[in-house]
């Protein structure tokens, strides 16, 4: 048993391959323990605070034992990893004993630090489809609005002459969505009350509205995508689209990063070209959703209307403004993170 108590330390660890859910590991040790190894020895834990880990004793279980394969090794749906995440690794070799079954291990190689990735096209598409079976109806309107505190809209006239610029998505809504922290552009509203057809008097943002005719924003110029779909803990779910222009920063941001939606076959948010000489182009949205449109051009505020809504502007828990998914829900969230 001499030659089994000097087991050597992984070194050079090297992440690879890293999606949102899943990572390739590798590192080097000793020649002669590659053929005896039998087991690797893995610790994962998120990083907290800025802190690197204190891993476990030699004497506590850690949280994944594999066999030793040939490296890299691929790592994938033991921890159900969450995108967008920062990470600590820290490996082990182990030569598994015949008798009790104890291992042999080596001492824990240096932590690593890495980050997982942005949703991949692919979970991006699973998330459209759960999107797609809630849509419901789809409601004619003739407007996009954007509702704010009266010191905004001044700020506008007098800092940025009349010129609403677009500001960096916050992280609200699914953790793995491309566009957090990444893309810049300004929310808008289309959604109508059933009954009346109008948008609603009450708005979690402030009692000033700026009312846009929705072929500003949505014309057969215009690429439409889906970002993300979720819920705050409530029964209504929110769904994330894009709007830019073709050819523009946005559209080439969003071409290799979301899916993109037919502008008069899709279920949340259509253009209808007229039909006839004399006609006007229709515009639907979802009524069983609450679209959230994130235009990525700037805008004046020449081309809306500004309006005093009458209704109440405290319902503040209906803001998005960097809300947490609830990773329960069973309608909004897919296998690979919150």
């Amino acid at each position: 048993m001499a030659d089994m108590d000097c087991l050597s330390t992984p070194q050079n660890i090297q992440i690879s391959e890293v999606t949102c859910d899943s990572f390739r590991i590798a590192w080097e040790m000793a020649p002669e323990d590659t053929a005896r190894v039998t087991h690797y020895f893995i610790d994962l834990s998120r990083k907290e605070g800025g802190d690197p880990n204190r891993f476990k004793h030699r004497d506590v279980p850690t949280k994944l034992v594999a066999k030793a394969v040939p490296l890299p090794m691929a790592v994938r749906g033991h921890w159900f990893l969450s995108p967008r995440t920062d990470y600590c690794v820290a490996v082990q070799t182990a030569i598994r004993l015949p008798e009790g079954g104890d291992y042999h291990i080596s001492d824990w190689s240096q932590v690593v630090e890495f980050c997982t990735g942005d949703y991949a096209m692919e979970h991006l598409q699973q998330l459209l489809e759960k999107a797609q079976g809630v849509s419901g109806r789809m409601l004619r309107f003739s407007m996009f609005y954007r509702n704010q505190q009266p010191d905004y809209f001044h700020y506008v006239r007098t800092a940025c002459g009349g010129l609403m610029h677009p500001a960096l998505k916050d992280n609200s809504g699914s953790h793995g969505s491309p566009i957090n922290s990444t893309l810049q552009g300004i929310f808008f509203s289309c959604n109508t009350e059933f009954d009346t057809g109008l948008p609603p008097n009450d708005s979690p943002y402030g009692p000033l509205r700026l009312q846009v005719p929705a072929g500003c924003l949505l014309n057969p110029t215009t690429c439409l995508y889906f970002a993300d779909f979720y819920c705050m803990y409530t029964a209504y779910h929110y769904v994330i689209l894009v709007l830019a222009p073709a050819g523009s920063e946005g559209d080439n941001f969003c071409r290799s990063r979301l899916p993109q939606l037919d502008l008069s076959a899709n279920p949340f948010l259509t253009y209808t070209p007229p039909q006839r000489e004399g006609e006007e182009p229709v515009f639907c949205h979802a009524h069983d959703v609450i679209l959230e449109v994130f235009f990525t051009e700037p805008l004046h505020l020449e081309q809306g209307t500004l309006v005093e809504i009458s209704g109440h502007h405290q319902l503040m828990s209906q803001s998005t403004a960097n809300a947490k998914k609830d990773p329960s829900c069973k309608i909004c969230n897919i296998s690979v993170g919150r």
